[in-house]
């Protein structure tokens, strides 16, 4: 008595693999790239970013605001946060892409899945870039008692 058992899927998807001369592939060859490059260089900018806070410093006790504020006083640590965002944001929402196409079988479902999905990286990598940019630990119209102790008094 021999059992047949069935191909995941079968009769639901084709298995036959059809590539249109549309370029997509081209897409999908340079995201794997991007994959590649940007885990990488993720793990080089994580790792020293993590020695230079936790390891080099006095420990997670010395991150506060003012740790955060005088760090971002400087254009090296901006730019440095700002890369690690946007790779961050866009390794993740290319990987998350690529769950969506392997598993929602419907169009409509992979459309809305993969919209949520840029709305949502698009918001969080503007708001995060206008942080990093605009944030500024002692505003010009603060009262004294809402200023840290590290500003100069208006």
């Amino acid at each position: 008595m021999s059992t047949n058992i069935e191909a995941p899927r079968a009769g639901r998807i084709s298995p036959r693999y059809t590539r249109s001369k549309s370029g997509k592939g081209n897409f999908e060859m340079f995201a794997w790239l991007f994959m590649r490059i940007s885990g990488a260089l993720l793990v080089v900018l994580i790792f020293t970013h993590l020695i230079v806070n936790l390891v080099l410093g006095d420990g997670i006790k010395a991150i506060d605001f003012g740790f955060v504020a005088g760090k971002w006083a400087s254009p090296l640590w901006q730019i440095w946060d700002l890369v690690m965002l946007w790779l961050a944001m866009l390794h993740g929402t290319n990987g998350v892409r690529t769950i969506i196409n392997d598993y929602a079988e419907k169009n409509s479902t992979r459309m809305w899945l993969k919209t949520v999905l840029y709305s949502a990286t698009v918001v969080i990598i503007v708001l995060g870039t206008l942080v990093i940019f605009t944030f500024d630990p002692c505003p010009a119209n603060a009262t004294l008692d809402q200023l840290p102790s590290f500003c100069p008094a208006p």
